[in-house]
């Protein structure tokens, strides 16, 4: 075996609950070259998991949407001539890319009338399972070897040094203890109320000799200037002013990080550091942090039959109003004392 293909999924998250794959394949296989066909929102993630050597860019929404632009894709995949491919991805356009393709082995879970194209269909796992678990299973199911279960992700230097100014600018010491908040997730339901963040970095600020930042991207702007509004005093705001690998360094830097469950706690404990989860409708079973950074979970049974329901139009959101401030600044308290 020459050459493998990995077919990615979509989401920052799941992308880096996929990184333990790379690590196990090439501890299989040495010298194997290893590609990773995936979508371009998750590059950057890509270019920081250690072991990958080629990132195939499948924009299926931009330059790749139409047939014959797919047709030039499966041309690419062909002349590379990959032995096998595993697809961690379910969906049956991935299946027909690398099954006209001519890629001879062909691995994943049968989902959506697949298994036609596929040589290797997969047992399904319960769903259950930790997102992590049920990508190496694809793995497992052919016989790779895993000794690595932790999500690890690696910061770039050009990363760091950017980020070592922006810090500085900002009056952030390399010696401060640094606590960063992130409020934001990719659904609302996921993410703690904004009053409770204010509650929370009003106490971090008030009881903690620390350097307190909230992290965003841009679409977070506005709930984050809520978020200080509502404060006693403002903590310093990256909001917006960093890229994806700036944040990995930024995260790197921190003592400690309270997040949703969203990419950047995920990242978070990917790159090593302690994090608290505040965990509502989705299950830190299923999707809680997995990397080589202790994590501290906060999860209420609120008595809701729906709980941990994944349920996108709850009309209360009682399982992360449950919740405190309080509850987080204690668990803080007791890791600055440890």
């Amino acid at each position: 075996m020459k050459r493998i293909l990995v077919v990615n999924v979509n989401w920052l998250g799941d992308v880096i609950f996929s990184s333990p794959i790379f690590k196990a394949l090439k501890e299989a296989y040495p010298q194997v070259h290893i590609s990773c066909l995936a979508l371009p929102r998750v590059k950057e993630v890509l270019e920081s998991i250690p072991y990958i050597d080629e990132i195939i860019v499948y924009d299926e929404k931009g330059r790749h949407w139409n047939p014959f632009a797919k047709l030039g894709l499966v041309w690419s995949l062909r002349r590379r001539h990959f032995d096998v491919a595993f697809l961690l991805h379910r969906s049956l356009t991935r299946a027909l890319l690398v099954y006209f393709a001519g890629i001879p082995q062909r691995v994943g879970y049968d989902a959506k009338g697949r298994g036609r194209f596929l040589t290797h269909e997969v047992e399904p796992l319960d769903d259950q399972v930790h997102r992590c678990d049920y990508y190496l299973n694809i793995l497992e199911s052919y016989g790779v070897t895993i000794n690595d279960r932790r999500c690890q992700l690696e910061v770039s230097p050009d990363a760091e040094e950017d980020v070592k100014q922006i810090l500085s600018s900002k009056g952030v010491c390399e010696d401060d203890y640094v606590i960063i908040v992130n409020p934001g997730g990719n659904w609302d339901l996921k993410r703690w109320p904004s009053e409770s963040f204010s509650r929370l970095i009003s106490g971090l600020l008030g009881n903690f000799n620390a350097k307190i930042i909230i992290s965003g991207a841009n679409k977070d702007i506005s709930l984050v200037k809520k978020i200080n509004s509502l404060a006693f005093s403002e903590a310093i705001n990256f909001t917006g002013e960093t890229n994806l690998k700036q944040l990995m360094v930024l995260m790197k830097k921190a003592n400690l990080v309270i997040s949703g469950d969203s990419g950047p706690l995920h990242i978070a404990n990917s790159v090593g550091s302690e994090v608290i989860g505040l965990f509502g409708p989705t299950r830190p079973e299923i999707t809680g942090p997995r990397g080589s950074g202790r994590a501290h979970i906060i999860q209420y049974d609120v008595g809701c039959n729906r709980e941990p329901c994944y349920h996108l139009m709850c009309p209360d959101n009682i399982c992360m109003q449950s919740i405190t401030a309080g509850e987080v600044l204690e668990i803080v308290r007791q890791i600055k004392d440890q």
